[in-house]
């Protein structure tokens, strides 16, 4: 033993005269450390009511509930967080798990009441000293519980892809398909964004899971062209997907092909098990595009016999006649009608309303009838020398191209427009071998088309000439080729209203091209109705007025589709033709 060892208690006294180091009330005038976890802070701005923080909470010590100053929207469940600090341990897995970074900590720590239910509380909504404070624990910006990183998918390089119109798209692999869906924290925001309110976190546990039979079923709940909405649809819904606001939103889109992809069309038959029962009533369908066909789906299910009519040589509207195959392969659109057809919907093809068969006689023989033409009159651009020869309307150069066909549209292009038919007609030409002058009027963050579309054809070598406005079109010194003038426009801001461009007659080019496409817009063509009928169809700005069952004025008459919708767009025409099924079963039983 040592001599230290002896005489080192005799040194503890020395601290016995000395000022203390407890406090009697240490909770006055004692603040928390700056990154101390204290009571719970809520942007409510922020929050989408995800429920991540209720579905980590260890202790049940969080709720999702409806307040009064939070309305339900797009990309916002409506729902907020409530805490019981009876259970809470304040481990703040709740704070790093928060998707938006609404969810963080004060540093307070001291609460008295007299009543238990007020440890019962909703930050964000019920008034706290701490809501403000800028102190307590918060999430580190480089540490995260969430998987931010989307795995990334083969494509063909741009200089590959014009050497053809294979598809660009390599799809994911398993690997990759995996972790992608692992992904997915279920929140289920994505479901209320999606026209056909899809089962989403649904089937993307079924890839998770490795279970694509099962997510084949979920997916035709909801979506009988799901095969070609895994290609191009616009997927609105990543758009709320909650995981995006610190990393890449899940590639719901891409998961959903997958899916199809893994099972062999053969098999549809014996994993959907449709099986039709049938009722003995009869209903007509104008229309064999996505949402004509996914209302024959839906109502040949519920034992109705459909007839389809269609005017052209095969089924799918602007999906075989609009969308480049390098985009969306016939084969995969034809795997999703040929289904649908299998289960004895019958498609007359070559058979134009109005020319090879009257309305009146669909009237007569039908208990109901599903209009979902499309839009597929090309737009005016309202210029003099529009009509000019060397001026094609995009419609008409896609159509060209889907059907075989050379549109003849030369070396040199412009493409007036910027929505997904002047993109493809753009990305089209390019792959015809042509330079390409994109003129739109007005800048790219204005552009209706999807951001894929126009990211692809700026790789393409697309040339953008933005703030364009086309004012006058005539002959060029070869016949072979057209002249246009334009001029460039300013955008000018209005109150409430996206900055109007506004043509600055001062500031006027002029440039010679072997062709011009319009690709401006579309409207529907409606004169295949009778005029008694179609004076009881009230439309507003070129779209029909119906119900939320796609039901008209005139009783039997249902419509669907982009003549119907403001969206136009394959994923909500077949939301209409869901809807519309449901809509004509109601109105046939009643």
């Amino acid at each position: 033993m040592k001599l230290k060892d002896l005489t080192s208690p005799f040194y503890v006294w020395q601290r016995a005269f000395e000022k203390p180091y407890t406090q009697s009330k240490p909770t006055l005038n004692r603040e928390g450390a700056h990154a101390y976890r204290g009571f719970h802070i809520n942007d409510i701005e922020k929050c989408v009511g995800c429920g991540t923080c209720e579905e980590i909470c260890m202790n049940n010590a969080i709720d999702m509930v409806e307040i009064a100053a939070k309305d339900s929207k797009k990309g916002d469940s409506g729902l907020v967080p409530r805490f019981d600090y009876g259970r809470c341990c304040w481990c703040a897995l709740c704070v790093d798990i928060c998707t938006t970074g609404s969810l963080r900590m004060s540093n307070e720590y001291t609460w008295a009441a007299d009543d238990p239910d007020s440890f019962r509380f909703t930050p964000g909504v019920d008034e706290t000293s701490w809501q403000d404070s800028e102190h307590g624990y918060r999430r580190h910006p480089e540490y995260d519980l969430l998987k931010l990183v989307r795995p990334e998918m083969e494509m063909l390089s741009p200089d590959e892809g014009l050497k053809s119109f294979d598809e660009v798209v390599a799809g994911y692999t398993h690997e990759q398909a995996v972790v992608e869906a692992d992904r997915c924290i279920e929140c289920e925001i994505c479901v209320a964004t999606c026209p056909a309110n899809m089962d989403i976190p649904g089937y993307i546990r079924a890839v998770r899971e490795e279970n694509f039979e099962e997510g084949l079923r979920l997916l035709y709940d909801t979506n009988p062209f799901s095969a070609t909405c895994g290609r191009i649809c616009t997927h609105r819904c990543e758009d709320d997907c909650t995981i995006s606001t610190f990393g890449k939103p899940l590639a719901i889109r891409w998961l959903k092909r997958y899916i199809v992809d893994q099972v062999p069309a053969e098999r549809f038959a014996e994993i959907l098990n449709d099986e039709i029962t049938e009722n003995g009533h009869h209903v007509s369908i104008v229309g064999a595009g996505p949402g004509g066909m996914s209302a024959a789906y839906y109502l040949r299910k519920k034992g109705y016999g459909v007839t389809v009519y269609e005017a052209g040589a095969s089924g799918g509207g602007m999906l075989r006649y609009g969308v480049p195959s390098y985009r969306l392969p016939d084969d995969q659109l034809d795997k999703d009608i040929d289904y649908i057809v299998s289960l004895g919907v019958e498609v007359k093809y070559n058979t134009k309303i109005g020319h090879d068969i009257e309305f009146q006689q669909l009237m007569d023989k039908s208990d109901a009838i599903f209009i979902a033409t499309g839009m597929d009159q090309p737009s005016s651009m309202r210029i003099k020398g529009e009509d000019h020869p060397r001026v094609l309307s995009g419609l008409t150069v896609l159509n060209d191209v889907a059907s075989h066909k050379d549109p003849g549209v030369g070396k040199n292009v412009a493409v007036i427009g910027g929505g997904n038919v002047a993109m493809d007609a753009a990305r089209v030409c390019r792959r015809l071998g042509a330079d390409v002058t994109v003129l739109y009027r007005r800048r790219i963050v204005d552009m209706p088309a999807d951001k894929d579309e126009i990211k692809e054809a700026l790789e393409e070598n697309c040339n953008f000439v933005l703030q364009a406005i086309p004012v006058l079109i005539e002959d060029a010194e070869s016949s072979d080729q057209v002249t246009i003038q334009w001029g460039e426009a300013e955008m000018i801001a209005e109150d409430g209203k996206r900055p109007r461009p506004v043509l600055q007659e001062d500031r006027m080019h002029t440039d010679t091209y072997d062709s011009i496409i319009s690709a401006i817009g579309q409207s529907g063509d409606f004169s295949f109705l009778p005029q008694e009928i179609s004076d009881q169809l009230k439309q507003h700005w070129g779209k029909f007025e119906v119900d939320q069952r796609q039901r008209t004025a005139v009783g039997k008459i249902f419509i669907g589709g982009d003549i119907a919708n403001d969206v136009a767009d394959a994923i909500s025409a077949i939301a209409d033709g869901k809807n519309a099924a449901i809509g004509i079963d109601a109105f046939v039983s009643s």
